[in-house]
């Protein structure tokens, strides 16, 4: 389902402590505001709107460096009137189109809670993510006694709260008050929708005081998996077909060759590796699962396709890939003089940065059919981080 997202991130987030604002403090080694746009962007948000202070322009431009996918727009003096901004900047989108308002200061957002909102909300007016309260409940009196209160049908609400565009821009504007809403659910509610509670995620926690961040830096380790992925490849080396040239394609680059490697698409062992490493990594299988060789529509096809199409699987699943490493195995050609234009091509391809990207080439001495230069072989590992 098509969807775009609103981020609320304009507060000052005094609770938190001195300092920068929390949207803008480091956890794991990245912004807290990077770690939810990172997991929109990579589920595939049509649009993400961060509405931020106009003072902070620099410091989200630096949080978010490197990612594309996202706007901003400036926020008002509420919350309510902050997502009224961000509605206003997806003018542009389908009125009827699914939007998820969210909370910069929740970082550990995952794949199943954007799911389970998204489901949600086809038949309902909005959908929010809300887990049951589970500890007794007490009100104070002003002497100091208290009183349980029975918690039975409550629940802890989080964010994203997920509602068509024009619904929530339509129950917006019909807000009597007379205080601020709390969340979007509720100017809904007001408003005579139906608001449904799909199943939040305990990880989903609300960055308030100091002492949140000691708690989410320890969660952050748990919140990713770190999952490894291997690869192999070969083909034979046979003469070039008629209208081929006089080349052969290793890591998206093309050496000129006096033969070429056979295979049904331009025979990449080095690209057909890492593929299969990332699909590995994710556990999908392999290159041949997804792009079958009895296929004719892939009969002669550029390798890099089938590499972005495993790194596209990554990030659905809102994971990031760390790190990868490619071995050519061959007598000929030499490949260092290449090697250089290969990690860059990758670099590429894979939207990574230059040092996570490694080509090597080893030769058998003379053994085995690369040594006899019957062939040549690739291996390829890759290191994918993913929701846990």
């Amino acid at each position: 389902m098509s969807f775009s997202a609103v981020i609320v991130a304009a507060g000052s987030g005094t609770r938190a402590g001195p300092g920068q604002a929390k949207q803008w403090r480091m956890l794991a080694g990245k912004p807290v505001l990077r770690w939810s746009v990172e997991t929109f962007i990579n589920l595939g948000a049509q649009d993400v709107v961060i509405v931020a202070d106009l003072g902070a322009r620099t410091t989200l431009g630096i949080a978010l460096a490197g990612l594309e996918g996202w706007t901003t727009v400036a926020g008002g003096a509420t919350r309510a009137l902050s997502v009224r901004a961000g509605l206003a900047a997806l003018a542009a989108r389908p009125a009827d189109e699914p939007v998820l308002v969210h909370d910069a200061a929740r970082p550990f957002l995952g794949a199943a809670t954007i799911q389970a909102v998204l489901k949600g909300l086809e038949n309902a007016d909005g959908a929010i993510p809300a887990l049951p309260v589970a500890d007794t409940l007490k009100s104070g009196a002003a002497d100091g006694a208290v009183v349980t209160t029975p918690r039975d049908n409550l629940w802890r609400a989080q964010t994203p709260q997920g509602f068509r565009r024009d619904r929530l821009l339509a129950a917006y504007a019909a807000w009597t008050g007379p205080s601020e809403p709390t969340d979007d659910g509720q100017v809904v509610e007001q408003d005579g929708g139906r608001v449904v509670v799909v199943p939040g995620d305990p990880m989903l926690m609300k960055l308030t005081y100091p002492e949140d961040f000691a708690m989410a830096e320890t969660l952050a380790g748990r919140a990713r998996v770190t999952r490894m992925g291997q690869g192999f490849d070969a083909h034979r080396w046979g003469p070039h077909p008629e209208g081929r040239g006089e080349s052969v394609w290793l890591c998206g680059v093309e050496i000129a060759h006096d033969e070429t490697l056979i295979g049904h698409s331009d025979a990449d062992a080095g690209l057909h590796a890492l593929t299969d490493a990332i699909l590995g990594a994710i556990g999908e299988g392999d290159i041949g699962d997804h792009f079958p060789p009895t296929d004719p529509q892939w009969k002669g096809a550029s390798s890099d396709r089938f590499l972005a199409h495993a790194v596209d699987l990554v990030r659905q699943r809102g994971g990031t890939l760390v790190n990868v490493d490619v071995t050519l195995i061959c007598e000929r050609p030499k490949i260092k003089p290449h090697r250089a234009a290969m990690r860059e091509r990758l670099a590429q391809i894979l939207d990574l940065p230059l040092n996570r990207v490694s080509v090597k080439a080893t030769t058998t001495e003379g053994m085995g059919f690369t040594g006899r230069g019957e062939g040549l072989a690739a291996q390829a590992i890759a290191v994918v981080e993913t929701p846990a």
